[in-house]
């Protein structure tokens, strides 16, 4: 089917099935291959598999809200919306490269800002990759605000330790001073997100002078994190046994942690912007946001 033909084919949108997960992530698999291939980037999603990975845990998630879009009764896309905290996060959209550039992204698009609106979120936030123009002119069209550039950084593990910051796991006990730090930093909690990451056993905070100075999800795509300063986020980074995934998504207005990220065997693998709608505070603190916010 091509383009011209999409233009005067109907499009529908509904809620995602968790059925929809397998079809929904070969064709995510397929458009994020297309689009870094085109730009000479790695994929996001180096394997089908992946894409199926990320989209059955979001279909099936209780606070995930995902649509699809379909022409003459077969899937051409689909997006997500992270409702755990009150500003929500949106992604990933894909739309099948053979109908790409007709409108359904658009279409995608309005149906998770409707159901934000109907939610009355306070916030809305989603990260795009800087090279493809086309989603960021229509994020742009569609209100969305342009926050941040982010440098999605991977590498081997740093294995150093920051004096003075103690790293571990984290614990049930800990969510509400990472939640109360967030909120400091931030100016809305993510109580959720925390309490599932601990429970998953991928959180971890850090210590200093007594008490958690810091805290990250995972760093990762769809892990965050927040500290007090940079000396924690070093810490909580040097720590890390891995980097999944693409990376972890580094605001490249930070000069100081970019730089030592760079000196300590980190590389950008590509450029990442953030965009918002409504509440946005400019974060008081070191940080790090997730794909979704």
């Amino acid at each position: 089917m091509s383009s011209t033909q999409t233009l005067s084919t109907p499009v529908s949108i509904r809620r995602a099935k968790p059925e929809d997960a397998s079809q929904c992530g070969h064709i995510g698999y397929k458009a994020f291959h297309k689009i870094n291939s085109d730009h000479n980037f790695p994929p996001e999603m180096p394997s089908p598999e992946m894409g199926v990975g990320v989209l059955t845990m979001m279909f099936s998630h209780p606070s995930f809200y995902c649509v699809v879009a379909e022409m003459e009764g077969a899937i051409v896309g689909s997006n997500c919306m992270d409702e755990r905290s009150s500003v929500a996060g949106i992604g990933p959209i894909t739309i099948d490269p053979a109908v790409q550039n007709a409108g359904i992204g658009r279409r995608l698009m309005q149906a998770v800002l409707d159901r934000a609106a109907e939610r009355g979120a306070p916030g809305i936030r989603l990260v795009q990759s800087t090279f493809h123009t086309r989603s960021l002119s229509l994020y742009a069209k569609l209100g969305f605000v342009v926050r941040e550039l982010l440098s999605v950084m991977q590498g081997p593990p740093m294995k150093v330790s920051i004096e003075g910051c103690s790293v571990r796991l984290a614990e049930a006990s800990d969510a509400a001073a990472c939640d109360h730090l967030c909120a400091a930093v931030h100016g809305f909690t993510r109580s959720n997100e925390i309490a599932e990451a601990i429970r998953q056993g991928t959180a971890t905070v850090v210590e200093r002078d007594g008490h958690i100075a810091g805290y990250t999800t995972g760093l990762n795509y769809f892990g965050h994190s927040v500290a007090e300063s940079n000396r924690e986020l070093q810490a909580l980074i040097g720590a890390a046994e891995r980097f999944d995934g693409p990376g972890f998504l580094l605001p490249a207005r930070n000069a100081s942690l970019f730089r030592w990220c760079l000196e300590n065997g980190l590389r950008v693998v590509q450029p990442c912007t953030l965009m918002t709608i409504g509440l946005y505070n400019e974060p008081a603190g070191a940080w790090i946001p997730s794909i979704l916010m």
